[in-house]
């Protein structure tokens, strides 16, 4: 006949103490692998590579006069004036380009006018007087004009023309056309009426 072993209270307790062991690590096994596999890898997505465009400055300038092709033409920034002339088909023959700087760096929206009539000066009778012949369809280089050639605008005389060369040689070049009326003896009526006429 099969009989139970008689354990004591110390094996007892030792027996309970080793199963709830064993109890609590399997619980702790097992949260660990339901944790790992309830937590998604992470997606890494990458964006397709694309090559940024570059996109060249440019400027709009209207090249006018005796041009072989007159007209509207688009440039990249920093062109010169010989650049638009050459864009505009070269001045014609027998025009001199010597009234403009070539060198000079054209802005945006700005318009050179090759072969504009020069400086008209008509002596009178008497040899020690002469007279400027006042023209709306000469264009001044604000910067380098002299008196008689600032003279030739409608509302500049001698005076007016001597004070703007004077406020040039003491501020320096003008940087904008705009700036032109900061000159003594030129004011904003007086300006609005010249100013197409004006080039830096």
């Amino acid at each position: 006949m099969f009989t139970v072993p008689e354990f004591t209270d110390l094996q007892k307790r030792a027996a309970y103490i080793l199963l709830a062991t064993s109890i609590a690590v399997g619980s702790l096994f097992f949260t660990l692998s339901q944790g790992k596999a309830s937590v998604p890898k992470p997606m890494v997505s990458l964006a397709p590579m694309t090559a940024t465009p570059t996109v060249s400055a440019t400027i709009v300038v209207d090249v006018a006069g005796k041009v072989l092709h007159p007209g509207v033409y688009t440039l990249p920034q920093g062109s010169r004036a010989i650049d638009a002339i050459k864009a505009a088909g070269n001045q014609l023959k027998g025009v001199s380009l010597t009234d403009i700087n070539l060198a000079q760096i054209v802005s945006d929206g700005e318009q050179i006018i090759v072969g504009a009539p020069a400086v008209v000066v008509s002596k009178g009778k008497s040899k020690s007087s002469s007279k400027i012949v006042k023209s709306s369809k000469v264009i001044v280089n604000i910067n380098t004009a002299t008196v008689l050639q600032l003279e030739v605008l409608k509302g500049v005389g001698p005076v007016t023309a001597q004070k703007v060369v004077s406020f040039r040689k003491a501020n320096g070049n003008f940087t904008t056309i705009d700036s032109f009326k900061k000159a003594s003896g030129i004011g904003a009526a007086k300006y609005n009426l010249i100013k197409s006429q004006l080039r830096l």
